[in-house]
């Protein structure tokens, strides 16, 4: 994605003013792809109207509008009508090979797409039926089964060619798992097998795998905020916030960093999608902080570490967070509560990390004149903030999650013709609009609807509960233990596929384990939601820190490893509110423990980020402490942790004897530090004199 800037006379000086960095189109992914085919003529038109159709019918099952008269549509019918919408798809927007024409399609690709929307057509025709005669559990006949089985092999292509080999070979094993499930080989993975046409029936027919919780998410919820995002994305809203940061941070210290976090956040915020945010923020921020002093990998990596918040903050979070909400049983709202704690922790914890490098590196904020005017922005902008706010009182007062979506993307819609010349819609805009989705939609529904095999398979053999049992076992019923272990796991997994297909794994298999321990349900399905995002910083795959590093011009590794070491505060997060569902807003008066637990934590950080960027705020640059720079970093790093670290619960320290033990850390450490950075003075040629 492209973006521009601007100069305008202001008093004599240049003020920079942003360009959209959008500009025709938002998106939001989940798996970031690049090779992918554009369609052009009758095929980008049929594109169009199946999106159209898709958004129809969401909106006629979420409002209950009776589009087809006299007939009450059932659930799985709906879902089998999304599928033959924008499945097929995946074939002609996704090449096969990276040898496959991108300016054509090959003949292949079309039987392919064919095939599927036949499949899913006949299944959709037969799946009341089979409800009504239980044909998930036998019985189906000869023709729903041959459908079926196509519709698994399109189902397992499709989830190549979106997530790659990686994420096909972690899944295609298990789906047909219950073939051989019971196997001696398999050990604690024994469970009840079934035939090939039991397991057909169960995987098509079932609401627990094809149909069941991922693609009943993009369904119910994912639709309608896809919707929202990409509106706001083709209305301008990135000028907007990206304006408004540099308007509000580019005067502090190391102020352009401080913009590319808080830009990052807001825009992330709205499509809750990683590179896309790096691909259009970055494109702002990364020359102006390498103008700023800011070395080139350093750069990348603060991009990197700020869009990957895009999946953590709401209102609107990456797809996860709604299959999340389905697996728990929660509305989304709920998940979006709990996610503002640990999402506010992570955007501190980076500015702090920004402030103290900045001020270890002497590097100043952008001069004011050379921003754009805050009432400037605000004026030509101020209609985001009421669309926004309808969807947070929708959301959170109204519980209308399923509507919320569609309220405030027809707000905005009208707001915006009303009061933007520059954005206002025309037909051609309203295709692109379809487009964009479109497109998004038929990624979303590739991975989706594939991963839900998992579950489906995991259903059918009955395993879940007794490999939770075997976990415990291996763990010892040491939670310590078991967290880990999940960590570690997420973290892996996490390398080779799709936040959403790690995610799922890991709610099947490792999640009750940690359950049974009685650890709280949101705060468990939080810890791996965010253990299988960090991926995305973290080498060897580390995708945000290296699209980051394209745009800076910088090593990819290195900046890879500059991210983590950044963003290092998101390692400890997850741990933290796992120890205390508080900050997760879960428990007995969970907002004002949640907001105590998140004052420790930030003080906490404060701490951290100071002996991790060698400069700590209210002491100066320990540089100057001479050799004793290291040891009181490493201390200031570990009394840092501990003040963060709630106390109680599964720990075995309460909260006032882990706070007392941190401060008895910190307070001689920094006392120290205090002493010789103030005994000493660094002049210009680095020497270091009483």
């Amino acid at each position: 994605m492209s973006s521009s800037t601007s100069t305008a006379p202001q008093d004599e000086t240049k003020r920079v003013v942003f360009d959209d960095p959008h500009g025709a189109a938002g998106n939001m992914q989940e798996a970031e792809v690049t090779r992918v085919r554009t369609l052009r003529g009758a095929w980008r038109w049929t594109l169009v109207a199946a999106t159209a159709a898709t958004i129809l019918l969401c909106i006629n099952q979420q409002f209950s509008l009776r589009f087809f008269i006299g007939y009450t549509q059932l659930n799985t019918e709906y879902f089998y009508l999304l599928i033959a919408l924008m499945l097929p798809f995946t074939f002609l927007i996704f090449p096969g090979t990276e040898r496959a024409p991108l300016d054509r399609i090959p003949w292949y690709d079309l039987v392919l797409f064919a095939a599927t929307f036949a499949a899913a057509l006949l299944l959709m025709s037969n799946v009341r039926k089979a409800a009504e005669a239980g044909w998930e559990f036998g019985g189906a006949p000869n023709n729903v089964i041959a459908a079926g089985l196509v519709m698994w092999a399109m189902l397992m292509e499709a989830l190549r060619r979106t997530g790659g080999w990686s994420l096909l070979l972690s899944v295609l094993p298990f789906t047909v798992y219950p073939l051989f499930a019971e196997s001696s080989w398999l050990g604690p993975f024994r469970g009840t097998q079934s035939t090939l046409e039991q397991a057909t029936a169960y995987h098509v027919l079932s609401g627990e795998s094809l149909l069941g919780i991922p693609i009943q998410a993009f369904a119910d919820t994912v639709i309608g905020f896809l919707v929202f995002g990409t509106a706001l994305m083709m209305t301008g809203a990135g000028k907007f916030f990206i304006n408004l940061s540099f308007a509000m941070c580019g005067t502090f210290r190391g102020g352009a960093a401080k913009v590319c976090i808080f830009a990052s956040g807001l825009l992330g915020m709205m499509s809750g999608s990683i590179i896309s945010n790096v691909l259009t923020a970055g494109t702002m921020t990364i020359p102006v902080m390498k103008k700023s002093g800011f070395r080139a990998s350093y750069a990348g990596a603060i991009e990197a570490c700020a869009s990957t918040g895009a999946v953590l903050a709401p209102p609107v979070m990456g797809a996860t967070a709604f299959v999340i909400a389905q697996f728990l049983n929660v509305s989304y709202a709920e998940v979006a509560v709990a996610a503002i704690i640990p999402a506010a922790l992570y955007y501190v914890g980076l500015f702090m990390q920004v402030d103290s490098y900045a001020a270890r590196h002497g590097l100043k904020g952008i001069p004011r004149a050379e921003l754009p005017r805050i009432m400037d922005t605000i004026k030509d902008g101020w209609y985001y903030v009421f669309v926004i706010a309808l969807l947070i009182v929708m959301l959170l007062y109204f519980k209308r999650e399923s509507h919320a979506p569609f309220y405030a993307t027809a707000l905005l819609l009208v707001l915006n013709q009303f009061f933007s010349k520059d954005t206002r819609w025309t037909l051609a805009t309203i295709g692109k609009f379809l487009e964009v989705n479109g497109r998004t939609f038929v990624e979303l529904v590739g991975i989706l609807a594939g991963c839900g095999l998992l579950i489906g398979a995991f259903s059918m053999t009955g395993v879940v509960s007794s490999l939770a049992n075997d976990l415990l076992h291996i763990a010892g019923d040491n939670p310590f233990l078991l967290l880990g272990m999940c960590a570690l796991t997420s973290l892996i997994l996490g390398l080779g596929l799709t936040t959403t297909a790690c995610y799922i794994f890991l709610a099947i298999l490792v999640a009750p384990a940690l359950e049974k321990l009685g650890l709280n349900k949101m705060a468990v399905h939080m810890f791996i939601f965010y253990w299988g995002m960090l991926s995305s910083i973290t080498p060897p795959v580390a995708i945000a820190s290296f699209a980051a590093a394209g745009i800076a011009g910088s090593p990819a590794m290195k900046t890879g490893w500059e991210s983590m070491w950044v963003g290092s505060i998101i390692y400890f997060i997850p741990f933290f509110f796992v120890l205390n569902p508080a900050l997760v807003l879960q428990g007995p008066s969970p907002y004002l423990a949640g907001l105590g637990l998140m004052g420790l934590a930030a003080f906490g950080t404060l701490f951290i980020c100071g002996g991790i960027q060698g400069y700590q705020p209210f002491v100066g640059d320990l540089r100057r402490a001479g050799g004793l720079e290291w040891p009181i970093r490493v201390l200031l790093v570990i009394g840092g942790f501990v003040v963060a670290t709630p106390g109680g619960g599964i720990m075995p320290l309460s909260q006032m004897q882990v706070t007392l033990l941190g401060l008895a850390i910190l307070a001689p450490t920094v006392l120290l530090a205090l002493l010789l950075v103030r005994r000493q003075t660094v002049v210009p040629n680095g020497l270091r004199v009483p």
